[in-house]
């Protein structure tokens, strides 16, 4: 995807977030929330600020995986997933980092959850 229509896309993804939660636009790191919560699959519930933060590795691993860095290893005890990596993520600038995870976000939607943006 091009940088405009990876914009366009994402302004898209924001507004229907915001209107199926009825709160604010929300930011990368709400939606890497998001997805990690998605893929835990245990719903929507209260999380301490380090499960919030493992959902968000979650969700990284989860979009990452889409290029090949990473793999489902499987589940814990407590069904929370474990990847690992099998390639090394290459170094990216912050603005290469940031296009790159939104058109993964993008990707996830328009996929996984089958959303049209």
């Amino acid at each position: 995807m091009k940088p405009a229509e990876v914009n366009l896309k994402w302004a898209a993804l924001q507004e229907r977030i915001a209107i199926e939660f009825d709160n604010e636009k929300p930011d990368i790191k709400v939606i890497l929330f998001l997805i990690g919560v998605q893929e835990l699959g245990q719903g929507p519930r209260k999380f301490s600020k380090r499960q919030k933060e493992e959902l968000m590795h979650i969700a990284n691993c989860k979009l990452f995986s889409q290029m090949g860095f990473y793999e489902l290893e499987g589940l814990d005890q407590d069904g929370w997933p474990h990847w690992k990596l099998v390639n090394k993520v290459p170094n990216y600038t912050i603005l290469e980092q940031e296009m790159l995870i939104k058109s993964l976000i993008i990707n996830y939607f328009e996929t996984e959850m089958d959303w049209e943006l």
